[in-house]
């Protein structure tokens, strides 16, 4: 059986993330599709950050999380909101919802993690990545992730 997937029309795993997804551009999120949820899973999460992003900012930033997407979703559109039911939380932009790659001093490797899990999630939109990831942390059916690179503008 193959195991979970995430992947994307917009750009290939490891490969460059188009300048229109950037924060200081258009900042329109990325297509993005699930595949292989396990059965048995309760909802689906996200997040996407920036590990790179610990020299320039001291952490690793976040650009967006989201919960409680239904076990069946397969895909999020280009520029699309999340399926309905879903929570995003406060990225380290202080806002809620996508927030593109916005790397500072040079080409930085943005993951995007999705994740499986056993029960939804009660938390509100002003919850941030550390507080999803704790309250993810006992639920994980199975992860998977992929990757894109972002240089500055």
């Amino acid at each position: 059986m193959m195991g979970m997937a995430i992947s994307s029309d917009s750009f290939e795993d490891g490969g460059r993330i188009p300048k229109r997804h950037g924060y200081k551009n258009e900042n329109v999120s990325p297509a993005l599709s699930f595949s292989g949820i396990p059965a048995g899973a309760k909802s689906l999460a996200l997040i996407m950050d920036d590990p790179d992003a610990m020299k320039p900012a001291g952490k690793v930033w976040s650009h967006w999380i989201v919960w409680n997407m239904p076990p069946g979703t397969a895909r999020i559109g280009e520029g699309s909101a999340p399926p309905a039911g879903a929570v995003q939380g406060t990225t380290d932009f202080g806002s809620t919802g996508y927030g593109g790659p916005a790397p500072p001093d040079a080409e930085h490797t943005y993951v995007f993690a999705v994740y499986a899990l056993d029960a939804e999630i009660k938390l509100g939109e002003s919850a941030t990545k550390r507080q999803l990831e704790q309250a993810i942390r006992p639920h994980v059916m199975a992860r998977a992730e992929m990757r894109g690179r972002y240089s500055p503008d």
